[in-house]
């Protein structure tokens, strides 16, 4: 894989997450060479472990970042509108007890300026709801004291996926992304400027090297590791820990998202509905180790069912009826004074070090476009200044352009149109069920999916009885995004590793089977694919002690 890569580059971007493959977008989509490089799959990082919303961060008005408010409620409305197939608005409720830190009216005030910083074009404009039309909306929420709630509109999303298609769009216009390809080291001229990367194939082992005339950090929590590859100086995050869990919709059901505070500490947190499933997060703990090694501890896993018991006291929920967990690192900036972990800033900076490193930390999934935008502005002023920023560029347009899956998508955001679509792609061989996940993970793409199904009847077949999903998703994976594992299968592209009551272990072998064919794998490469897969799944169950 590494074999192409003679051409030097005019931004080489180390980090496949959400942050890297925006700016990777944003860079090809202007005309510039671009190469980006991940040590893993797409997304395995933060970016596939977040709480899965695009939102405007209303615990922020309280904090006083309006600026940052006004910044993720405009990017809401422009992912909802580039990637409607992704960014599907969903209700908040918020309820306000007795105890409350704040009253009824001080939270509608709050709504109020909430939906203003969004010049009003929220999904949906708020609306209150008294102490009876709460309990018809979230029957098992704790009533006790209950004075009311605002139902307030953000929007949820798939972000491993957003992620995706973001990367795909950069690779259609251009863009070179090369995936499980870590940096070994940092390449500079003879002034010591950085000049592109020592890169490592991880499968293969194959080693080369990838020269550009900038090179961008946006590694996440990996930052500061990166950045002592060069000329480093002072570490620049505070990272912290956020877990979430999933239960089944039948033992916590929830027509919206419902936000309260921890009984204990306060720290916001969500139980949020995912179709036949609920998640429910976040902790926000200080962490100190490998990014690639965090996982949930049964600490962690406690506090999250302790306060979902107290909101919704007649569920009982209990270790047990935790399907999954997941767990991700915030790449937060460190400042002085700033206090216990949530009161954190969330806005993003951009730095470059001495030898030219160009760095972009911290921030938001809502704000990525723009933060990716804001990282190639700063890298084109680098460019300029050594005479090598190409004479013409094109305007990026990644605010009008539609992602790959929603080019197409109708107008009126018909969902159900799509899922018929898909159907009738499939020729008879799909469900209801499956013909809208295809359609409501993949937009219009859901049809080129079906369209493999039909060719083909095993790949028509489910990856477990139980679950919606088929063999034609797996082998789309590897032919058109850029999937190399088992894990980016079941974890990343299907969500099987969430979803799934048993995680996708009962799928693994067949899948590493296909994609063994698919990809030319010998048996022992087969096999080290289902081991690696069941070693993630047991690492995400690490927090029962077995």
């Amino acid at each position: 894989m590494l074999a192409s890569l003679d051409e030097t580059f005019d931004l080489l971007i180390i980090g496949g997450g959400i942050t890297g493959a925006g700016t990777a977008r944003d860079a090809a989509r202007r005309g510039l060479r671009v190469c980006l490089v991940e040590m893993s799959d797409l997304a395995s990082g933060t970016s596939s472990r977040s709480s899965k919303l695009v939102h405007g961060g209303l615990r922020y008005l309280e904090q006083g970042e309006f600026s940052l408010v006004f910044e993720a409620v405009s990017e809401r409305r422009v992912l909802m509108d580039i990637a409607p197939h992704l960014v599907n608005p969903l209700g908040f409720l918020f309820p306000v007890y007795k105890s409350s830190r704040r009253g009824v009216f001080t939270v509608n005030v709050g709504m109020w300026v909430y939906d203003g910083l969004s010049l009003f074009r929220s999904p949906r404009i708020h609306r209150n709801l008294g102490r009876k039309e709460v309990a018809a909306e979230v029957p098992a929420l704790r009533q006790t004291e209950l004075k009311g709630a605002p139902l307030y509109y953000d929007c949820a999303t798939d972000d491993a996926r957003l992620t995706l298609e973001t990367a795909l769009d950069a690779v259609n216009h251009g863009a070179t992304v090369l995936t499980y390809s870590k940096v070994a080291g940092l390449l500079r001229d003879a002034g010591g400027k950085v000049c592109g990367a020592r890169v490592r194939d991880m499968l293969s082992g194959e080693e080369r090297s990838v020269n550009a005339h900038a090179v961008i950090n946006a590694t996440g929590p990996w930052t500061d590791r990166t950045r002592a590859m060069g000329s480093g100086g002072a570490p620049r995050l505070r990272p912290t820990k956020g877990i979430h869990v999933v239960v089944d919709a039948e033992r916590l059901g929830v027509q919206h998202a419902v936000v309260c505070f921890h009984p204990k500490d306060g720290r916001v947190l969500f139980a949020i509905p995912w179709g036949d499933r609920t998640y429910i997060g976040t902790t926000d703990t200080d962490f100190v180790d490998d990014p690639a090694q965090v996982a949930a501890t049964s600490e962690d896993v406690d506090y999250l069912l302790d306060a979902t018991n107290h909101y919704f006291p007649d569920t009982h929920l209990v270790r047990d009826d935790v399907i999954s967990t997941w767990a991700g690192v915030r790449p937060l900036i460190s400042a002085e004074g700033s206090g216990d972990e949530s009161s954190v800033s969330r806005e993003h900076e951009i730095f470059v070090d001495p030898d030219g490193l160009i760095t972009i930390a911290g921030g938001k999934l809502t704000t990525y476009r723009r933060m990716g935008g804001e990282v190639v502005d700063r890298a084109l002023d680098l460019l300029r200044l050594m005479g090598k920023a190409p004479d013409v560029l094109r305007p990026s347009q990644t605010a009008h352009e539609a992602l790959p899956g929603a080019v197409g998508w109708p107008e009126d955001d018909d969902h159900a149109a799509v899922a018929a679509k898909v159907k009738v792609a499939g020729a008879g061989r799909l469900s209801d069920e499956t013909s809208a996940l295809l359609a409501n993970t993949y937009g219009m793409r859901g049809v080129d999916v079906a369209e493999l199904a039909a060719a083909d009847q095993a790949l028509a077949v489910k990856l477990t009885p139980e679950r919606p999903e088929i063999m034609a998703q797996v082998a789309f994976a590897v032919k058109c995004e850029l999937a190399q594992t088992a894990r980016d299968v079941l974890i990343r592209r299907t969500q099987m590793f969430f979803r799934d009551r048993d995680q996708g272990l009962g799928a693994v072998e067949r899948v590493a089977e296909l994609m063994a064919t698919l990809l030319g794998w010998a048996a022992d490469r087969t096999t080290s694919e289902v081991l690696a897969y069941q070693e993630e799944v047991s690492r995400s169950r690490r927090w029962r002690g077995v």
